[in-house]
């Protein structure tokens, strides 16, 4: 996962690069030596427990030796150079404990983008600057124990943010874990260990029961059910056989299989989609870019707070130790750390949630626009049909009866490759009937097929076809009954004995996803470039809300223009190919029927298991992702309203006086706040 909060491009920053606001260039130029982003969140994980414990352990003794403390458990204990012993403590920790702090000052003064390190940076610089100076030059008390116990909560909650940032970046490191690390390579009969790295395009890799599949591929030999959970989402294992395609990463669960590698390293399924989801995580969208310019905001709020605070606290001729701890109170509490993460983190969390659900989101941007989304226009076959088609009615005209005229016409279509000729045969299988033996086959061209069954001539064809045979007058009278299908007309020694109707089988999902749409208050189309009745049939039949029919692919996009004509939100949903100037006009694109064919460049989103289900999924997420934004930067924001002023002693008349130590766990919890919540998602 990219960083989640990008930082400069200065090799310089890497220890601060992941607590960093994203108002500072995006560009990130360097790989961290190689290693994932999520390794290098965790050695800044490990990075910042060490600071922070190295702190605390120190920080005891100053807390014992400060006269405050002193005061209020009760003890004196004072001893020659005792003052000298804190100062050297107080060293150790504000260059050790706020190094990071440091680096990031010097790092965004040098990028001129002030920000969240640039205000911890100042106040534990001012604090320790004072202190230092009033041991050795001037006269006032020390701001020691302050310095030590702000750096040490500020520590721990960097620390507590990592801990988020890598739950966040959890869903690409399980991507990474799927491809197994040993392949079964089938090499002249025998069978090879070699690392998956090594494993080539045109392989034959052996899977075994219960081993997790090491590329993208076709089986050649086997089959078997196969579990996709963890790349499709969907929990049911698949049948696959000879021929399928498989996925790798997937798990075998039943049969052994020797799979033909189809792609392999970088060009597979699921490099692309880690690929895809780390592009989408990097992104930055409309609120992340409202979040900046606010972070910025807050940043020269803070600044000219602070030192607008010790000046008036000097002014109205309170000590200067007071003054200069309401300034860094102020800095510390009004640091936009929370800011930083209020849209990042739930960029992550959403984008990660959506790939373990299915779905690839390509544009950040456009998915946050999927919640005004009122108008979703579907693309018919393969999206809300399945492309394939079944038999509906057989009609006869009393000279056969009708599974009689359907087993002559399977058994004639068994021997085509057409898909409404393997749809007859299917019914036929289904029904019981036995296929015939077929003599002098031959196909008819634009036509149909004709073919001789215990010698007697048996045609089928077209409806065109028939009526320009002369046999249209029969056709008309059952015209009304077979409304809406493609039609096959079976001739029997130039004799018309019947008709049989298919139609594009509706996926059953397709219903329960327009209805699930509709409730959410999306008007819901469909455009196809079959005839009138064809998708006044199917429009019917989903309840939607209008149909284009008899639409050219070329044409789709001016559809989809007229739609947004009067200002509607629309997303389109097509398989992305002939669909691609649809999908891009559309206000959102959706790819459906991509299968593990991610490089759809038209489609904002992909849908991995080309389900219409999925596609209520997405405007839901995309409405909650936004409601979490918002939430965050509400939060991140609203709270300095009331802090602000604590801090900077306006509430000292009602006795409520902030020091910084709490300042840093106020801003601290907001930060830890803000990272539950876009995990909440």
């Amino acid at each position: 996962m990219h960083d989640v909060h990008q930082h400069k491009k200065d090799s310089s920053t890497d220890m601060v690069e992941c607590h960093h606001d994203s108002h500072v260039n995006e560009n990130h130029s360097h790989e961290h030596s190689g290693h994932s982003h999520v390794d290098h969140h965790r050695k800044m994980l490990e990075d910042f427990k060490k600071r922070f414990v190295v702190s605390l352990i120190l920080t005891f003794p100053i807390l014992l030796l400060s006269g405050f403390i002193q005061g209020l458990i009760g003890f004196h204990f004072v001893f020659p150079g005792s003052r000298y012993v804190q100062v050297i403590l107080a060293t150790i920790i504000y260059l050790y404990g706020g190094y990071p702090f440091l680096r990031g000052l010097i790092a965004e003064l040098n990028s001129r983008s002030p920000g969240m390190m640039t205000l911890i940076g100042l106040a534990i610089s001012v604090a320790y600057i004072y202190s230092v100076a009033t041991v050795f030059y001037i006269a006032g008390g020390a701001f020691f124990w302050e310095l030590a116990t702000l750096i040490d909560i500020m520590l721990l909650g960097h620390w507590i943010e990592m801990k988020s940032v890598i739950g966040a970046s959890k869903a690409i490191e399980e991507i990474s874990k799927l491809i197994p690390d040993v392949a079964h390579l089938v090499k002249d009969g025998e069978i090879i260990d070699i690392p998956t790295k090594q494993v080539k395009k045109g392989d034959r890799l052996l899977v075994k029961p219960g081993e997790r599949i090491p590329a993208d591929g076709i089986i050649v030999e086997g089959e078997t059910s196969i579990d996709e959970s963890m790349i499709t989402g969907e929990s049911q294992p698949v049948y696959r056989g000879v021929g399928d395609r498989v996925i790798g990463g997937s798990i075998n669960l039943d049969g052994s299989i020797t799979v033909e590698v189809t792609s392999s390293g970088e060009e597979t399924y699921l490099s692309k989609l880690k690929r895809l989801i780390e592009e989408a995580q990097r992104e930055k969208t409309r609120m992340q870019d409202l979040a900046d310019k606010a972070a910025l905001l807050l940043t020269i709020i803070a600044i000219v707070s602070g030192t607008l605070t010790f000046i008036l606290w000097v002014a109205l001729g309170y000590p200067i130790l007071f003054a200069l701890e309401r300034m860094v109170t102020v800095m510390v509490i009004t640091c936009p750390h929370a800011l930083g993460l209020a849209v990042p983190l739930v960029i992550a969390v959403s984008t990660a949630n959506a790939a373990r659900n299915g779905f690839v989101i390509r544009d950040r941007k456009s998915f946050e626009r999927a919640r005004n989304i009122d108008i979703i226009v579907f693309d018919k076959t393969g999206t809300l049909t399945e492309g394939s088609f079944e038999v509906n009615k057989v009609v006869t005209f009393g000279e056969m009866g009708e599974e009689e005229i359907l087993q002559l016409a399977a058994s004639l279509e068994a021997k085509s490759e057409h898909p409404i000729g393997k749809a007859i045969v299917e019914k036929a299988k289904k029904v019981g009937l036995k296929l015939l033996n077929v003599e002098g086959f031959q196909s008819l061209p634009g036509k149909g097929i004709k073919g001789r069954i215990n010698s007697k001539e048996i045609l089928v064809v077209s409806e065109k076809h028939a009526r320009d045979m002369g046999h249209g007058e029969k056709l008309e009278s059952v015209k009304s009954e077979l409304k809406g299908m493609t039609t096959v007309v079976i001739i029997v020694d130039n004799k018309l004995v019947g008709v049989i109707g298919l139609s594009d089988k509706i996926r059953e999902e397709a219903f329960e996803a327009v209805q699930r749409l509709k409730a959410m208050g999306i008007k819901c189309y469909m455009l196809t470039g079959d005839n009138e009745s064809v998708a006044k049939i199917v429009s019917e039949k989903l309840e939607l809300d209008g149909y284009f029919a008899q639409v050219s692919p070329e044409d789709k996009v001016n559809k989809i223009k007229e739609l947004q004509s009067n200002g509607s939100k629309v997303a389109m949903v097509g398989d992305g190919i002939n669909d691609a100037p649809a999908l891009t006009q559309a206000n959102l694109g959706i790819a459906i029927g991509a299968g593990t064919d991610l490089a759809i460049e038209s489609a904002d989103i992909i849908l991995v298991k080309s389900n219409p289900l999925d596609i209520p999924k997405i405007i839901e997420l995309s409405r909650r992702t936004y409601k979490k934004m918002v939430e965050n930067l509400l939060w991140a924001t609203g709270y300095n309203v009331i802090a602000i002023p604590a801090a900077a002693g306006a509430l000292l008349a009602v006795g409520l006086l902030l020091s910084p130590a709490v300042g840093a766990i106020l801003m601290s919890l907001s930060t830890v706040i803000v990272a539950i919540n876009a995990k909440l998602l």
